[in-house]
């Protein structure tokens, strides 16, 4: 409520005393090592000071009550400090205890980012989870169709087993990997919403320009039209009771009943409701990255999600001003019935290939997760393995870990050889192998099987199950049936069952066609 009057009448905020943004609390990580933007509201004309770690900062509030500053680079700490805000009016200070410096990743997605340690089922991880420099903080759930001020949280959360529960797993597991080889206070922005689509979390201007996105612009620009002539309507029934809000808080009298329309949005769904109200009202905290995990709500999809992957995450670096951070996503993993149909292509299997195409975006990364799933819930549990997987990319590429092997194989090219195709890899690490993944223990080697989920097919376009080895750096394809072959697949389908192509270091590789029949 107060919001949307802030919205609409904001020559005249109802705020008394200075007010920070929400997501800023106790127990906070600040990201290190930028300019770091620092807002809220105060009275008109109130001169702000906001003290940390030896800075002294100052701004004016404005006509409207904003203010903001920024913070100089500071190096990581996780020493407890305080965070003071004071006021010229002797209004009486905002000061947040125990604040480290580290760096903070932004956790966004679906229910399989939302799944919680408490849902993972893994009491050895939970019993364990003693890093005071680890830190968590919810958003809570909030669809709109005008972009709001602020957003409620659950607070910022220390990491110890009497708090890990509400973590999120995926951000859990990565943020321990991280912290425990850096030492870098970790901070988590949990900001996920079940079941939603990722066209809910793209910004209204990342729509324009993008074909793929024509459906969601139509939609929202209809749907927040009608929302648009609610508000008028009711214009002059707010006037009103704007007034009567006023002189009832100044008195503290019961408040008036409110005339503002419902606001119609269906977040999962509806394009941009997410952003406007679980999003942009974080920009611009400082972040490090981004942690992405969703697609399911767009699962029958192929190419299209990689244009509106690419305009998701291009527009959130513009909008955060802290040029190409890294944006860090899981592949969808093995869900659904084993299709023993060569041709694949059945579930997920071409929203997969879309992400694949994600990584030829700057600074990207992908954790392929087709062996460690489960056919029969879309929840897999095993999310240790996801955690860390996106760990390995961060230590790599922010954490200067050089000798750390990020990726498994990616598809790089193929060569006819007569009745059989070459297929070479990027991201072969220590050399590929015939791997074997078990629940959460390690990959192994398992010697004497054969390579599995490999088609092959003629220009006939008929698919069938090929043999492959393992020739040095390669693998070769054929099949009997196949005498002039022009195109292999791999662990093209919803649960590619018996995928087993690793590097020796032992990561699975990325499912891949080389046709785009």
């Amino acid at each position: 409520m107060f919001l949307v009057v802030v919205l609409l009448f904001g020559q005249e905020p109802l705020v008394a005393a200075p007010r920070l943004a929400t997501i800023f609390g106790d127990n906070m990580v600040l990201q290190r090592e930028i300019e770091l933007p620092v807002w809220g509201w105060a009275d008109p004309g109130d001169e702000i000071t906001v003290t940390f770690a030896g800075q002294i900062r100052k701004a004016i509030a404005g006509s409207n009550g904003e203010w903001n500053l920024k913070l100089d680079r500071m190096i990581a700490s996780g020493e407890a400090r305080e965070f003071k805000v004071s006021s010229s009016k002797g209004k009486a200070p905002i000061i947040l205890k125990n604040v480290l410096v580290g760096d903070v990743w932004f956790c966004a997605g679906q229910s399989n980012m939302a799944m919680s340690m408490g849902d993972c089922k893994s009491p050895d991880d939970t019993s364990t989870a003693k890093f005071p420099e680890i830190r968590c903080v919810k958003i809570s759930n909030v669809g709109s169709w005008v972009q709001d001020q602020d957003v409620s949280t659950s607070g910022w959360s220390i990491c110890a087993p009497q708090t890990v529960a509400g973590f999120t797993a995926v951000g859990f597991f990565f943020a321990r990997e991280v912290h425990q080889i850096t030492r870098i206070p970790i901070g988590l922005i949990d900001d996920d919403w079940s079941g939603s689509a990722i066209e809910p979390w793209c910004s209204r201007a990342s729509l324009d320009g993008v074909s793929d996105l024509d459906a969601a612009r139509k939609m929202y620009e209809s749907k927040s039209a009608d929302y648009r002539k609610a508000l008028a309507e009711r214009l002059f029934a707010i006037e009103q009771w704007t007034e009567a809000l006023k002189q009832s808080l100044a008195e503290n009298k019961e408040l008036p009943r409110s005339p503002l329309p419902h606001d119609p949005a269906w977040p999962r769904t509806d394009p941009c409701t997410i952003f406007n109200a679980m999003v942009a009202p974080l920009i611009p905290y400082g972040i490090k990255g981004v942690l992405w995990y969703q697609g399911e709500g767009n699962g029958t999809e192929g190419g299209s999600y990689f244009h509106k992957m690419r305009a998701l995450i291009e527009n959130w670096r513009t909008l955060w001003q802290q040029g190409d951070f890294p944006f860090y996503f899981v592949q969808l993993t093995n869900f659904m019935a084993d299709n023993q149909n060569p041709e694949g292509g059945d579930g997920y299997a071409k929203i997969r290939c879309a992400q694949t195409e994600a990584l030829t975006l700057p600074r990207t990364g992908m954790a392929v997760t087709i062996d460690i799933g489960d056919a029969n819930e879309i929840h897999a549990k095993n999310k240790q393995d996801v955690g860390k997987r996106l760990a390995l990319w961060a230590l790599a590429k922010d954490y200067g870990k050089k000798d750390i092997i990020f990726s498994g194989p990616i598809f790089k090219e193929m060569k006819t050889e007569g009745s059989r195709i070459r297929i070479t890899f990027d991201y072969i690490g220590s050399g590929l192998m015939v791997g074997k993944k078990i629940g959460r223990e390690p990959t192994i080697e398992d010697v004497g099987t054969k390579l599995k989920r490999f088609a092959i097919a003629g220009e006939d376009k008929k698919w069938v199950w090929a043999d492959a080895i393992i020739e040095k750096d390669s693998v070769v394809v054929s099949s009997s049936q196949v005498l002039v072959p022009v195109a292999v697949r791999y662990a093209y389908s919803a649960d590619p069952e018996g995928a087993n192509l690793y590097n020796k270091d032992g990561l699975p590789a990325v499912p891949f066609r080389t046709d785009n029949w």
